[in-house]
């Protein structure tokens, strides 16, 4: 999951672009806190960029920074790292110079990225400097385009250059471009999984329209964009400086089916996504999970039930129709700290128990003595559900039920999860024996997390609850990670590349931050053996120490991936890139490198 955006104002002389994508990334920031980023292009066809690791108030000083982005147009990215690393070189968006200098924002996968780095290796000649799909796809459109041969490019150009790379690429993604004193474009997966929306405004300056592209439509109704439309599976639009936008299907819909995660927790309840209220589908959820509730535990077991009580904050909506549903009083009980908005890797179970208690804390006077039913979007790892309902349990609850929105994840979740239950502790893709759900049946999942019931929305109501607003008939969505049947076509050795590629990152960022808690306050006997030892915490909460290849003495592989091969199990010396805490980009200067004096 990440966030995107592209801006084009009316008027070249206008220059504020950037000011309106820096506001934008604030309305989009749930999409992606590991790092985020603005290039844009002023007259005469100049980029400008700041980027790099860390949320928007960070990487551009609480705004300082936008003053230095002149351009009538611009691109925005907000990064959840899905394949790739965490350095500073992949923070978004990205850019190359040639042909006719080239910026791009990309949220997706790639499933067959090890194909396509092998083509671009041996047939295009373009060398790959990261590990980002982000970066493996702009290559892509730039062969494509650079087949043109021609000193200047038109739309019909564009659109055929994007058909040539759609019929390369295979995955689920959304994507802006800018090309430089050009115009914008953006454009959707064949399959429509990611969502990409698109609005128009009156300028502020002169006449004509000012368009905008983003992810979810809230970053355009704050903005002041009306006229907001959904770009359909497979299509693209560009929009070149004083003209309005041209729409092209580049590549047959093969199918309409966002993520239904995006409606289960990744979108703001604000936002309207592919015709779908992500609000009224969370109402819809809560309906549908309450009438599972009354069925599963019987009408006389729900009359016992004191109180409803959300995790907060994506379950408050379903929760509160739940507690309306079954006719239960409702309550926040937990109450949130709003100031910890992310936890990052914490090496050890105790330290991953304070980052709960540091997000949550709950109210003695609604818990004690009572029956509680406890709902929330989603159980992932059951970690953080663990320790919640031990929380509950401190604070006097008798008897705890927890209920998901969600049915049981099984599979692997091939986008990154921020904060709640999701992925809270680490910043990676969770393989099956990792989760909660993978062999276990509710009774299991409950003694698990230590609840005295588990109960789980089904995926037949889930699907039902986000269709039945839909204006499509016949809606699908993208729900692999509960069945295993995906969207696109997955084999097996896209998850292992996957696992491969961040084994090392995943370390460096262990190591970093391990060290960061031994400097800055009293760490853990683990926390200091990683510090020490620059080595991985294993399921034991045990530092594994590095050997002189790169390896881990317990046969970890760190992963690293060449530019066309993947890394074989025999390392020769000096066949490998070498392993740092963080890279710079060096496709373009980027003052976001450097500290501001």
């Amino acid at each position: 999951m990440c966030g995107i955006l592209a801006l084009i104002q009316a008027s070249a002389s206008s220059g504020s672009a950037a000011v309106e994508l820096h506001e934008a990334l604030y309305l989009l920031q749930h999409r992606g806190q590991d790092a985020c980023g603005i290039a844009t292009c002023a007259s005469g066809g100049r980029i400008y960029q700041c980027k790099g690791n860390g949320m928007a108030a960070k990487v551009f000083h609480d705004g300082l920074r936008v003053a230095d982005l002149p351009g009538f147009m611009g691109l925005a990215h907000l990064r959840y790292p899905t394949a790739g690393s965490s350095a500073n070189a992949e923070a978004q968006p990205f850019y190359v110079n040639s042909p006719y200098g080239i910026c791009f924002a990309h949220n997706g996968n790639l499933v067959n990225a090890q194909e396509l780095k092998r083509y671009l290796d041996y047939e295009a000649h373009r060398h790959i400097n990261t590990d980002s799909d982000s970066e493996l796809m702009l290559n892509i459109f730039a062969n494509e385009l650079n087949e043109t041969k021609k000193a200047r490019v038109n739309e019909e150009d564009l659109f055929a250059a994007l058909s040539g790379m759609y019929r390369r690429c295979i995955g689920g993604w959304a994507c802006t471009a800018m090309l430089a004193g050009f115009g914008i474009m953006g454009f959707r997966d064949p399959y429509g999984i990611r969502p990409m929306v698109l609005g128009s405004r009156v300028s502020e300056i002169g006449d004509g329209l000012d368009y905008m592209l983003a992810s979810e439509s809230v970053a355009l109704d704050q903005l002041g964009f009306t006229n907001i439309v959904d770009i359909r599976p497979g299509q693209a639009v560009i929009i070149q400086k004083g003209s309005r936008p041209i729409f092209r299907q580049v590549h047959p819909q093969l199918a309409y089916a966002p993520d239904i995660f995006e409606y289960v927790y990744f979108a703001r309840p604000d936002t309207v996504m592919d015709g779908i209220s992500v609000h009224r589908s969370r109402q819809n959820m809560g309906f549908k999970l309450a009438d599972a509730i009354l069925k599963i535990l019987g009408p006389e077991a729900v009359k016992e039930i004191d109180v409803v009580i959300p995790i907060p904050e994506t379950s408050n909506t379903s929760a509160s129709i739940v507690a309306q549903r079954l006719e239960i009083p409702y309550c926040h009980a937990f109450v949130k700290n709003r100031y910890v908005f992310r936890t990052f890797i914490m090496p050890g179970q105790k330290a991953r128990q304070k980052s709960v208690r540091r997000k949550l804390n709950a109210m003695r006077a609604e818990f004690e003595g009572r029956n509680v039913l406890l709902v929330d979007d989603s159980i992932v790892r059951g970690t953080t559900s663990r320790e919640i309902v031990n929380m509950a349990r401190e604070a006097g609850a008798r008897r705890v039920i927890f209920a998901s929105c969600a049915p049981p994840i099984t599979y692997v979740i091939r986008i990154l999860l921020p904060c709640g239950d999701l992925d809270l502790f680490i910043i990676r893709e969770a393989s099956p024996r990792e989760l909660v759900a993978h062999n276990r049946d509710h009774d299991a999942i409950a003694a698990h997390i230590g609840a005295d019931e588990v109960i789980y929305q089904s995926l037949a109501d889930l699907k039902a609850a986000c269709a039945e607003l839909s204006p499509r008939p016949m809606q699908e969505f993208e729900v692999g990670l509960f069945c295993g049947k995906y969207v696109t076509p997955v084999d097996d050795g896209y998850f292992d590349h996957l696992e491969q590629i961040r084994g090392q990152a995943q370390t460096l960022k262990a190591v970093d931050q391990a060290r960061e808690a031994a400097a800055h306050q009293p760490a853990e006997a683990n926390q200091l053996q990683v510090a020490v030892k620059a080595a991985p915490i294993d399921p034991k909460d045990e530092a594994t120490p590095m050997t002189c290849n790169g390896g881990y003495s317990n046969g970890h592989s760190n992963g690293q991936l060449t530019n066309g091969e993947a890394r074989q199990t025999v390392k020769e010396d000096g066949d490998e890139s070498p392993s740092v805490r963080d890279r710079m980009d060096i496709s373009l200067h980027n003052f976001g490198d450097y500290a501001v004096p």
